[in-house]
């Protein structure tokens, strides 16, 4: 006489089943997902200098956080503030905002430093420009005496009046390491993985976001109205960007020439492009003899030479290729 199982028993042995095959279907999709040669999700690294210990400290965020991070260091060097400058503007952010542009926050704080209208740090949807934002950070920390030889937390209360002030310290070590790349001092430490939608980008956005966050020195021969990274409006870019080349309208590549010997606003540039990939579908990314792609995205910077895509930069000109 056969035994068979009791319906209570039953049961638990259909949920138990049913609960291993959606496992299984989950660590299916998993191993395909992110299989050799996948990038997974989207995501941007800052990495220190290496150092004689091995120990290589690293920051990682979304493609919408580096974004953000270049952006805010952008206007600061725009306006000639110092490094230490950009540190404290991004330990803000990292501790206001996450640095994401948020349109709410405790009472009528917006934005990626939680400035609030009725304050008097502008609109809403003037604060909600990061570029303005950045600006008027960096308005109130310029006032703020001797800020860059403050603690940070004290530098940047400064400015925020938060309820919590020690709040910023905790991500000083974060923020020096992200300013150390954005400014171009650290040179090669900032790279982005995936994120290639196979959309086709547009030049003139990219140089519209360059003028606006760089101000329209950055592309010599643009058009300057309304473009200052100090007021925060983007202006028009012109047909023929930069440097003499001419460049038509509707081409697939920006290129942005730089007047240093040291490479530094090199760096700063092409990591700006870098940290905008995703969101300008920039594809391809090379200053000096170094190149950054989507397609190869998992190399981080690498050496041109011999290939046979982007040609060689001239000296520590930046060149952007737009995915088309």
């Amino acid at each position: 006489m056969s035994e068979t199982a009791s319906p209570p028993r039953r049961g638990r042995f259909l949920r138990v089943a049913a609960a291993f095959t959606v496992l299984l279907a989950l660590a299916g999709y998993l191993v395909v997902r992110f299989a050799p040669g996948e990038s997974g999700p989207p995501r941007c690294v800052a990495r220190a200098a290496e150092s004689s210990d091995g120990d290589v400290p690293t920051y990682e965020m979304s493609p919408e956080q580096a974004a953000n991070a270049a952006t805010i260091s952008a206007v600061g060097t725009t306006r000639g503030m110092p490094e230490r400058a950009v540190t404290i503007a991004l330990a803000t952010a990292l501790q206001e905002s996450a640095l994401r542009n948020i349109d709410y926050g405790d009472r009528d704080s917006v934005g990626l430093f939680q400035q609030r209208p009725s304050k008097g740090w502008g609109t809403v949807e003037q604060i909600l420009d990061p570029v303005y934002s950045a600006g008027k950070f960096y308005t109130k920390l310029a006032e703020v005496p001797g800020y860059s030889r403050l603690p940070l937390t004290e530098a940047a209360q400064r400015v925020q009046r938060s309820g919590f002030p020690q709040a910023y310290a905790k991500h000083e070590p974060d923020a020096t390491l992200l300013s150390a790349a954005l400014t171009g001092r650290a040179a090669a430490t900032l790279t982005c993985m995936g994120g290639s939608d196979g959309e086709a980008g547009d030049p003139a956005k990219v140089r519209a976001a360059l003028t606006h966050a760089f101000g329209p020195e950055v592309l010599p021969g643009t058009d300057a109205a309304d473009t200052s990274a100090n007021d925060g409006a983007a202006g028009e870019p012109a047909d023929e960007p930069a440097g003499g080349q001419a460049v038509a309208k509707g081409s697939a590549e920006v290129a942005v020439p730089v007047n240093s010997s040291d490479g530094t606003r090199g760096w700063e540039l092409a990591h700006w492009a870098v940290a905008h990939s995703a969101d300008l579908r920039i594809a391809e990314v090379s200053v000096g003899d170094r190149v950054w792609s989507v397609a190869k995205s998992d190399e981080g910077w690498r050496k041109s030479e011999g290939e046979s895509g982007p040609e060689k930069s001239a000296g520590n000109d930046v060149r952007m290729r737009i995915a088309q």
